[in-house]
């Protein structure tokens, strides 16, 4: 194999490998409600559907440090929830994450109880303020809601924001006045439309329901998947909710109960994801309080991590986790260290490339072989012409006298492309580096370079590369490797600018490392045969 084919093998394992592991994430087959099902039923049901509405009561505004928020006074549902702290796709404003009012996307945090005269998400709440805003000296800050007394039953349904943290604590506080004890259940879920937050054409993003439980660990459900069937899935313990690029919400009940997570299609275009579980019984002239924790916010893994089990694996790296994780933790800690993102790419990149360097100079030092013998090749094609197999044995027997092995610089190329992926998948998932600023005109990695200076800057490494690899003996070849640049550097003005920041400077130290190779074997040629002489 020579070293042009060899460049194309790897490109085209690389490219295979990406599409393979994209494909596995969208379309790996997920386990059936009957595959996971536990053997325990949780016997309350989810939330019945008489045709979906959103009803609309009195608006009530919540501020926090890390939240601007609506409540609604209708069913207490979280009808719009911006995260203060990150910028709107388009740089104006806040991320809005929640919303019922945009005529593109649904996303709304709904709750209720069930049993007789008890509060739905339909049942109109009152509320002592219209507006709240956490203080300076508040740690947290709560939002009381009361249902009407219905059948001796008080309930007061509460929210508690905590300052600097993306999880809410969502409350039912149940008072039995009546003379009989009650049954509820508790069901929690979350509204959201199927078109919405799909990504671009040339870098599409999930956008779909996960559940999470220690059975069965981590599980995505497409939305494709809850309009032709509805999940149901009876689970001790885990949570559920609503994932997206780079930001989630998700319910995680704190009881210890059983429960069951659902989905049910409302419209020809929305569906909720939810999880419901028994309360318990509730004596007369007694009370209870439940309690869940609403994630919502950016995909951050210490965050993610201290919220709750297995949470953090909404950051998706797919098959490759294992190195994944491990490379933005170092990614992370670099960081820490240079207050750039950008900069902590390239050290990463510097770090990276040192670890293979031993590893990838045996398959450079093996093209600067082929390189210095490609004359010599030229003249045994010209010599044998179309006698195929007379110019495979003499083309061997070169490579014997030069002790040359013709397959030596793909191994420690290919053992390097899983470690390539992975931090494409860092790279591409990293809420991190959104909106994150590198220098001059990139103002954010995680969007593509508005000059497209650095996929330019790609392309011309690549056609340095291609100067210091063997000129090819086939003329297709070398059409190919000449167009490939060009190819791969349009392919990159539609990658994040960090992504592509990264593989200049990987192409960058791969020149400098190939170019000290080419010179040394050239000289070790050239002194071969000073003293052949």
């Amino acid at each position: 194999m020579d070293t042009r084919r060899l460049i194309l093998f790897v490109i085209f394992s690389f490219s295979i490998m990406l599409l393979w592991d994209a494909w596995q994430q969208d379309h790996s087959p997920q386990p059936t409600a009957e595959q996971v099902a536990q053997a325990l039923p949780v016997t309350a049901d989810k939330p019945q559907v008489d045709g979906f509405h959103l009803n609309k009561g009195t608006r009530i505004a919540v501020t926090t440090d890390r939240y601007a928020a609506v409540i609604d006074t209708a069913g207490g549902d979280l009808r719009q929830l911006s995260l203060l702290e990150h910028k709107a796709d388009n740089g104006a404003g806040p991320y809005e994450l929640m919303s019922d009012s945009s005529k593109d996307k649904l996303y709304v945090a709904q709750t209720g109880l069930k049993g007789e005269g008890l509060p739905t998400h339909y049942e109109n709440f009152t509320a002592e303020a219209s507006s709240y805003q956490m203080q300076a000296d508040q740690q947290t800050l709560d939002i009381r809601l009361t249902a009407p007394e219905k059948n001796g039953i008080a309930v007061d349904k509460i929210y508690r924001f905590h300052r600097g943290e993306y999880v809410i604590d969502v409350l039912y506080e149940i008072k039995n006045n009546s003379e009989k004890a009650i049954s509820p259940s508790v069901y929690y879920q979350i509204i959201h439309d199927n078109e919405s937050n799909q990504g671009s054409k040339m870098m599409p993003t999930f956008t779909g329901g996960a559940y999470f439980t220690e059975a069965d660990k981590y599980n995505k459900v497409k939305f494709d998947e809850m309009a032709k069937k509805d999940v149901s899935i009876n689970a001790k313990d885990g949570w559920i909710g609503l994932v997206q690029h780079y930001f989630v919400s998700a319910w995680i009940p704190q009881s210890k109960a059983e429960r069951k997570f659902y989905t049910t299609k409302l419209s020809e275009h929305d569906f909720s994801i939810g999880t419901i579980s028994p309360v318990g019984e509730i004596a007369p002239g007694t009370s209870k309080t439940v309690d869940a924790k609403l994630f919502s916010g950016p995909q951050v893994q210490q965050a993610l991590e201290a919220t709750a089990p297995g949470l953090e694996y909404v950051v998706d790296y797919g098959i490759l986790t294992v190195i994944a994780k491990p490379l933005m933790w170092l990614l992370s800690h670099i960081h820490d260290l240079v207050k750039n993102w950008g900069v902590s790419i390239i050290v990463l990149t510097i770090l990276i490339k040192a670890a293979f360097f031993k590893l990838s100079a045996s398959g450079y030092r093996n093209m600067a072989h082929l390189r210095e013998i490609a004359p010599r090749m030229q003249a045994l094609k010209d010599k044998f012409g179309d006698d195929k197999q007379k110019l495979q044995q003499a083309m061997m027997e070169m490579y014997r006298t030069e002790k040359i092995n013709p397959m030596g610089g793909c191994l420690p190329i290919l053992v390097q492309i899983p470690v390539f992926i992975s931090l494409y998948w860092v790279l591409l998932g990293s809420v991190e580096l959104r909106h994150a600023p590198f220098f001059g005109w990139i103002q954010d990695l995680s969007a593509t370079d508005p000059y497209f200076v650095l996929p330019i800057l790609m392309g011309a490494t690549m056609i340095i590369q291609t100067f210091l690899n063997p000129p090819p003996t086939d003329p297709i070849q070398a059409k190919v490797m000449k167009i490939m640049p060009v190819l791969f550097s349009v392919f990159f003005f539609f990658f994040p600018a960090g992504l592509v920041l990264y593989w200049l400077v990987n192409n960058i130290l791969s020149i400098w490392q190939q170019w000290a190779i080419n010179r040394m074997i050239h000289a070790e040629a050239l002194a071969k045969k000073g003293h052949g002489k």
